[in-house]
């Protein structure tokens, strides 16, 4: 039975555990987190995942987690209401099909999954990796000492098993010119169901109330010519930063700055694209937000965490040599990464405009969404996935 370690319990790590246990592969799942980390903002679940989760026999479990945001009111800088619309509307995606979840809750549904099968070391991470012709021998950052048939780095935007592997993380990595923070916050707003976004030029911000829940989720987000490197591995310097960008903004923006200098959960981050000639060297391979994150500005980095997850597993559990599987994985999955990556390009957040003239621009556009007709999918949210050669139990 051959041994398969990823790195990284997220979203990509444990669909792939899954569709690798069914396969026959040993697996083991480090995260370097001390537990399930289930923060964070609601993600989507579009298109081909949809298949991916069906396949997996989670989409009834799914649906019955589903959001169901009823409205998303955009606000001037005065917070004076511009329109309000349903979610959909805005982000392309088909009401009756596609999901919202709250990240946490898909996590503990893929996570429940394989949590019987798989070993799982949580509050540890890859420290070394030493490729050869028999495997892979890896050395853990609790001391721990093992050699494993393949390593799958699923480990997310900055990627430790992509450093190792490949080497820094700058030649891979597209900055688009944004950085954010997002947060948890008392819900004394009357929220329900619905957010609100507010936005300058080259600001934006958001409160985003699922279903009745006491608190809401805070979303900062500002445009930055450069990524702000210092501040990325210091708190302080963070809520600093972004207490600076917002000074003497109106609306609830005070609130919120307030509300994220106390915020215990706070995250913070650059709004990025990874883009690398090829996703594998060795007996290694990447998956998920280490080998092509999109950004969350195209509302397709979960979709592609599972889909890439359905397809590096089809390719291992049919393709016996690994250099072969990872060359069908890469093929059959990189012309779909490209198109969702080509959704938003370089300072082109539609929703976050960085001019007076496009803030106006996109005003108007949102305003013409209320009569506008519902287009059709795009093609970028459409890959047929072949058929898994294990029946799933």
């Amino acid at each position: 039975m051959k041994r398969v370690l990823i790195s990284g319990a997220s979203i990509a790590g444990p669909a792939l555990a899954f569709w690798l246990q069914r396969a026959g592969f040993a697996v083991t799942l480090v995260e370097k987190a001390p537990e399930l980390r289930v923060g964070g903002y609601p993600i989507d679940v579009r298109g081909t995942a949809l298949d991916a989760v069906e396949r997996m026999g989670i989409l009834p479990r799914l649906r019955d987690l589903h959001i169901s945001t009823r409205r998303l009111t955009f606000l001037d800088a005065d917070g004076g209401e511009i329109v309000a619309l349903a979610p959909d509307a805005v982000i392309g995606g088909i009401e009756g099909e596609d999901l919202e979840i709250r990240r946490g809750d898909l996590i503990r549904t893929l996570y429940d999954l394989v949590r019987d099968d798989a070993e799982v070391r949580f509050g540890d991470t890859v420290e070394t990796l030493a490729d050869h012709a028999d495997g892979v021998d890896v050395t853990f950052r609790s001391g721990h000492r093992d050699t494993y048939d393949l390593v799958i780095g699923a480990d997310g935007l900055h990627s430790r098993t992509r450093e190792l592997v490949f080497g820094d993380e700058a030649p891979f990595h597209h900055y688009l010119g944004y950085s954010f923070a997002g947060f948890t916050m008392p819900n004394d707003f009357g929220l329900f169901r619905e957010g609100l976004a507010w936005s300058t030029p080259g600001k934006g911000a958001a409160l985003y109330a699922v279903l009745d829940s006491e608190e809401v989720h805070g979303f900062l987000v500002f445009a930055r010519a450069e990524p702000p490197l210092a501040a990325f591995r210091d708190p302080e310097a963070q809520r600093d930063l972004i207490a600076r960008t917002f000074a003497g903004d109106g609306w609830e923006i005070p609130r919120m700055v307030a509300a994220m200098r106390e915020a215990g959960d706070l995250f913070f981050d650059v709004i990025s694209q990874i883009r690398m000639p090829r996703w594998s060297a060795g007996r290694v391979v990447l998956a998920g937000d280490a080998a092509h994150a999109p950004s969350f500005l195209t509302g397709q980095g979960t979709s592609l965490a599972l889909v890439g997850a359905y397809l590096l597993g089809h390719a291992l559990a049919t393709i016996p040599d690994h250099t072969a599987a990872f060359a069908a994985y890469e093929n059959r999955l990189r012309g779909f990464v490209e198109a969702n990556q080509a959704l938003v390009g370089e300072g082109q957040a539609t929703l976050f405009p960085t001019t007076a003239e496009a803030l106006d621009r996109r005003n108007a556009a949102l305003r013409q969404l209320t009569t506008a007709p519902r287009t059709p999918r795009p093609e970028h949210s459409a890959l047929t996935l072949p058929d898994f050669p294990v029946p799933v139990r």
